[in-house]
């Protein structure tokens, strides 16, 4: 896990060193799981989390870049359940993740400095973290907890799931990111849908076999670029 983790940074800084512009990114994240085999997840479930890193653009033309980063993006979904006598049951799982994305950019001029654009691409990440919370009232008696989450140790060179078990999430996640947003020059604000393609839980091993328990995050972010 330590290699990882290394080539990781090292993916990272090589990115600053070749890009035309690095910007900061912090925001907002809508998360959420898919609940049934059509990937429909469920409104109440969202959880409020963030997004925050770096990425970088290459400067390739003034119609077309690609753009990669590091960011460490909050996931998961929250659910609760209220009875008729006021008694109640609330849960939050909120896992942390490494990604590393790499987007396509169609810009898009809308007069002077300033730009619309989409960008579209995959991602893979890793999970670094989290934690899983619990409140509760029942019969008038309330209880809370909290324990951190626990992910595979998964070789990725492999095509098993090392250290499998009904408790642990799968180490890394992959999807594709799909967004949009304006570039201001002094800032860049944008929203970016990303839909996960690996089951979250560890035991499963087939990503293909219907679009239950997959992570979809709606992110809302602010970018400054550094340097201009």
């Amino acid at each position: 896990m330590k290699k990882i983790v290394a080539v990781i940074a090292f993916i990272g800084l090589s990115q600053a060193l070749l890009a035309q512009k690095v910007y900061v990114q912090g925001g907002l994240n809508l998360a959420n799981i898919t609940t049934n085999n059509n990937g429909d997840t469920e409104d109440n479930a969202v959880l409020p989390t963030f997004n925050v890193g770096f990425m970088s653009q290459f400067g390739i033309s003034k119609a077309f870049d690609l753009e990669t980063g590091l960011l460490l993006q909050g996931r998961g979904s929250k659910a609760e359940t209220t009875f008729n006598n006021g008694d109640f049951v609330k849960s939050r799982f909120n896992p942390l993740y490494v990604e590393l994305p790499l987007n396509a950019i169609v810009k898009i001029p809308t007069g002077g400095s300033t730009g619309l654009f989409v960008n579209a691409g995959p991602y893979v990440a890793m999970g670094v973290g989290g934690k899983s919370k619990f409140d509760s009232q029942i019969l008038g008696i309330t209880s809370s907890g909290e324990e951190d989450i626990q992910f595979n140790n998964d070789d990725p060179t492999t095509s098993g799931q090392e250290g499998a078990a009904y408790n642990k999430l799968k180490r890394f996640d992959y999807g594709v990111n799909l967004g949009a947003g304006f570039d201001l020059k002094s800032v860049i604000i944008k929203a970016n849908y990303g839909l996960g393609f690996a089951k979250i839980n560890s035991t499963e091993t087939n990503n293909s076999a219907n679009d239950k328990n997959k992570y979809r995050t709606l992110s809302l972010s602010v970018g400054i670029p550094l340097g201009n």
